[in-house]
């Protein structure tokens, strides 16, 4: 039993053994014969009671007519702390219930017996054995039949309903082997890693499902018979999941197919209508007009397939048309041949194939001796055609459309509109609520901590007069009491605005006080900053000498500017009162310091920059002597192609003497090339 319905499940517990990685192994099973239940009775029938039982009593006290039942508010405060007292009164036999603020600031404390918590559930304890009754009657099983009972779920705590179980199944103990609130969820969540591949448990479980619903079909459409076109039983309930099923019909012409619920008594939560699927078939028309030049040897007939998911949900998948034609074709005769023999019996057998063959349309060729004679009888038998009566099937694929019935159907434009438009007002009902939610917290948040500041916080009275705080405090204590009455439902700019009120007045004061101590702490910070800076300009002139000196400059004239703008302001602050704004704060003293830092970290990152490479001189002797030989050896060659060669020979060791330029010498005499 939960909060809301109650089940009964009839289960069949078996093994059966399968082979595994080549060993013979044991696999418990189980499965589900049947499934009964009530989907009006739960957990939360027996917590309306107690509901109904306090909200009369509370009437009772508050009198003058008042019924606390029209406020949704206060009956949604009830309910949650009846919950609370029912899960109490499952331990003990008295539970209290305390609700604050119930209803027009009032309070509402009282109690209940676990007995006039079972007498004002009396009926309830009778209609929570109906799911058990059926599923005996319709098993033809007897309670001494039942093996064992396990209960689950969150109502089944209660123990009158256990006591009521008890006496009517003739146990002295129910089973509790499983969690009441969790049994269910580690159910779905075990079955589910059961069919997953990627999940391998220890011990395989076998689960044999089966549907808790029965469906029917109906068909809808021109020239069908009067048994196909009224609702027909499909699936009977109980049906092994998963399962594929098809119907055939003969019909010719296009139609549609609806899906109902077998019974309108037993539908799904939540569903108010027994049919929950529509589709259309079309493609019958088309095949039936290709076809109808042809000889159609039997009716058309339309074979729709379904199939049962593992959840129970049936679909049709898909349909096809199936065509049956007889037609006289044309195929090649063949005749039958033997070599004739001396034998009796092979004559008479060549005589009886001769028959056979007359018999099925075709002539018989004459019989000769010799493999090459008969080979060349079948080759000339081949060349006659005959008629024969052949039957063909056709299947042809329908088109399959599925229309949504019911809530899934889809809305026109306009209705999608006018949703689109409610969602819109919705969310900014919302916004609108969580930003007045939010706006309230911050105003109840200031109030409390205000208050809290200006008693607890030390320095308050060197900074307020002691007028100032009382009229301040008199606005929080005004803005507070406005808060928990007309403030209640008061928007959120309101919200802002008071508010936007209490921190024009309460800013001013809490920044006195904390600048009574940030202030001189800023202001030794700059000074300590302008002391280290002088330093640091001074190593600057020893360690980073190519600073440029107009940047250097800049900041020396930063920092004297800073100095002479904090000792002005402080000169000024001591002539202000504690009372009064500060004519400076600590904000604008780090302000300026922070500037400055800027500035004398761009001037300390410019870095050193690099010495100038000279590149080296060449030897200018070394190139006047390059630049002789070259020369030296350009009028040789111009002399040897100008003058002819001699006929007196030429001594070896004089034609290889040439004349040599001294590397030092940076005059050279050219020669006379003509």
């Amino acid at each position: 039993m939960g909060s809301s319905s109650t089940y009964a499940a009839l289960v069949y517990f078996s093994a059966y053994e399968t082979k595994q990685f080549g060993k013979t192994v044991s696999v418990n099973q189980f499965q589900v014969k049947d499934v009964r239940w009530n989907a009006k009775l739960g957990g939360q029938d027996m917590e309306m009671r107690l509901v109904d039982y306090f909200a009369k009593e509370f009437n009772d006290q508050l009198g003058n007519g008042v019924d606390v039942r029209s406020s949704p508010k206060a009956m949604a405060k009830l309910k949650k702390q009846v919950k609370r007292t029912k899960e109490i009164l499952s331990a003990n036999s008295v539970a209290p219930i305390s609700v604050e603020s119930f209803y027009d600031d009032q309070d509402f404390r009282s109690s209940i017996t676990r007995e006039k918590f079972e007498e004002l559930c009396g009926d309830l304890w009778e209609q929570s054995l109906l799911p058990i009754k059926e599923l005996l009657t319709h098993s033809g099983l007897k309670a001494d039949d039942i093996h064992a009972v396990e209960i689950i779920g969150g109502a089944t705590r209660v123990p009158k309903l256990q006591a009521t179980l008890q006496d009517f199944l003739g146990r002295k103990e129910l089973d509790k082997h499983l969690d009441a609130d969790e049994a269910i969820v580690l159910g779905a969540a075990l079955h589910a890693a059961n069919l997953s591949d990627g999940i391998k448990l220890n011990r395989k479980l076998g689960i044999v499902d089966g549907s808790p619903y029965g469906f029917m079909i109906e068909l809808h459409g021109p020239d069908l018979l009067s048994n196909e076109s009224s609702r027909q039983s499909l699936i009977q309930r109980m049906k092994k999941l998963p399962s594929k099923m098809f119907r055939s019909i003969e019909h010719n012409k296009d139609f549609e197919v609806s899906l109902f619920y077998e019974s309108v008594d037993a539908l799904p939560p939540g569903v108010s209508s027994d049919k929950f699927a529509h589709y259309s078939v079309s493609g019958l028309n088309d095949a039936a007009e290709k076809y109808s030049s042809r000889n159609i040897s039997s009716p058309i007939k339309a074979n729709l397939h379904f199939s049962l998911s593992r959840s129970g949900i049936l679909s049709l998948d898909r349909a096809d048309a199936v065509i049956k034609i007889s037609e006289w074709v044309e195929v090649p005769k063949k005749n039958l041949t033997v070599d004739n023999s001396t034998d009796t019996v092979s004559n008479n057998t060549s005589t009886e194939a001769g028959t056979e063959t007359t018999s099925e349309g075709q002539s018989n060729a004459p019989v000769n001796e010799g493999v090459k004679d008969a080979a060349n009888a079948d080759s000339a038998g081949m060349n006659g055609v005959e008629k024969k009566l052949e039957k063909r099937q056709y299947r042809v694929p329908l088109k399959v459309v599925e229309k949504t019935v019911g809530p899934g159907t889809s809305l026109s434009e306009k209705s999608l509109s006018e949703a689109k438009l409610r969602l819109e007002a919705l969310d900014k009902k919302d916004a609108e609520r969580r930003r007045t939610a939010e706006l309230k917290n911050n105003l109840e948040g200031y109030i409390y901590t205000t208050r809290e500041k200006l008693e607890s916080m030390e320095g308050i009275n060197k900074i307020s007069t002691e007028s100032e705080r009382q009229a301040f405090v008199e606005k929080l204590d005004e803005m507070q009491e406005w808060l928990y009455t007309d403030g209640e439902d008061a928007p959120a700019t309101e919200f802002q605005q008071r508010l936007d009120l209490l921190k024009s007045v309460g800013d001013p004061i809490f920044l006195r006080l904390s600048e009574l101590t940030a202030r001189p702490a800023a202001s030794e910070h700059a000074r300590r900053y302008l002391t280290e800076l002088q330093q640091k300009v001074s190593d600057w002139e020893k360690k980073k000498s190519w600073l440029p000196k107009a940047r250097v400059d800049e900041v020396l004239s930063e920092a004297e500017k800073v100095k002479s703008w904090l000792e002005q302001k402080e000169k000024e602050q001591k002539k202000t009162s504690d009372f009064s704004t500060p004519s400076f704060t600590s904000e604008e003293v780090y302000v300026k310091v922070f500037d400055l830092q800027d500035k004398v970290a761009s001037v300390d990152r410019i870095p050193k920059p690099k010495p100038k490479v000279e590149k080296p001189q060449k030897n200018e002797t070394a190139d006047n002597g390059e630049k002789a030989k070259s020369s030296n050896s350009t009028s040789e060659e111009s002399s040897s192609e100008t003058n002819p060669p001699s006929e007196e020979p030429v001594d070896s060791s004089n034609s290889k003497e040439e004349p040599t330029v001294d590397e030092n010498d940076t005059e050279f005499e050219p020669h006379d090339e003509l």
